[in-house]
């Protein structure tokens, strides 16, 4: 089995709904995801000739995953009233609504099928939302 890694980071705002303690508060993170690609055999042709893929590529993807994250503020749909959405909105913020809870956990397996989506071999993703702690989604 062959293998690469790659990182990418985004810093980005959030809040947890229905949590109680600290994180229900709206606060950021340095948020790092590092992602593997599997294959069991290299390329056989071309560019990506006894390669898994071509790292630039595989940076190119991951990075722009990220990129998309970078200094917005993460809010679960349906958390927020429209009215707030509005104002913040008006006020210039940057929003990513998204349809789960903004975990490191949904965020890993948020990663692993875009970049499963974009055509990469990607058997696992984690997040970390600090230097020493972090979520992992991969396949079995």
């Amino acid at each position: 089995m062959y293998g690469l890694k790659s990182e990418a980071y985004f810093d980005s705002a959030h809040f947890l709904a229905d949590y109680h303690g600290k994180c229900e508060n709206l606060h950021g993170h340095r948020w790092k995801v590092v992602a593997y690609l599997r294959q069991d055999s290299l390329g056989d042709s071309g560019t990506e000739r006894d390669m898994v893929m071509d790292f630039g590529e595989f940076k190119r993807v991951l990075r722009g995953l990220a990129d998309e994250l970078d200094h917005t503020f993460l809010v679960e749909e349906g958390t927020l009233m429209d009215k707030t959405i509005e104002c913040l909105k008006e006020e210039g913020f940057s929003l990513t609504m998204l349809p789960f809870r903004t975990t490191s956990e949904n965020l890993a397996h948020y990663f692993f099928d875009r970049l499963h989506e974009a055509g990469l071999p990607c058997s696992r993703v984690e997040v970390y939302e600090t230097p020493l702690n972090c979520a992992i989604y991969e396949i079995d």
